[in-house]
C-alpha cells in the first residue's frame, strides 16, 4: 500500500479515488493534485513509484492543510465558538446540529446521552 502523509491509500483503485482518503482531499481537490504532478487519474495507486510518492507528500505539505494539522485546526475553531458563547458555539457544546437543521423529528441519532429538545408540547386528549 503507499503510504502519502502518514496514511495507507488503497492500491486497488484509481488514483484519484486513492487521494481522497487523505482527510481533506475531495475529489475536486484530487484531480487538481493529478493533473499538478501530471499523472493518469485513472491508473491505479499501485503503480506509484517512490519518487512519485516522495513528490506527492512534498506537494501536499507545502500547499495544502491535511490531516492532522486540518483537524487540529477545526478543533480550535470548534473550541473558538464555544469560548466566545456564540450560538454555534452552543449548538456544538450541547451537540445538538450547528447550520439550522430540524431537531423537531431528526438529529435524535447521536452517540451518547438522549439530548430533548426543549418546546414541544404534549397533546391533550
Amino acid at each position: 500500500m503507499p503510504r502519502i502523509m502518514g496514511v495507507d491509500i488503497p492500491e486497488n483503485k484509481r488514483l484519484v479515488i486513492s487521494l481522497t482518503y487523505l482527510f481533506g482531499i475531495g475529489n475536486k481537490t484530487a484531480e487538481q493534485i493529478v493533473k499538478k504532478m501530471k499523472l493518469d487519474p485513472n491508473m491505479k495507486a499501485s503503480k506509484l513509484t517512490e519518487v512519485e510518492i516522495a513528490k506527492f507528500n512534498s506537494l501536499l505539505q507545502s500547499e495544502y492543510t491535511l490531516e492532522g494539522d486540518l483537524r487540529r485546526e477545526v478543533q480550535n475553531n470548534i473550541k473558538r465558538l464555544i469560548s466566545i458563547h456564540s450560538y454555534r458555539g452552543l449548538r456544538h457544546r450541547i451537540g445538538l446540529p450547528v447550520r439550522g437543521q430540524r431537531t423537531r423529528s431528526n438529529a435524535r441519532t447521536r452517540k451518547g446521552k438522549k439530548k430533548t429538545v426543549a418546546g414541544r408540547k404534549k397533546a391533550v386528549q
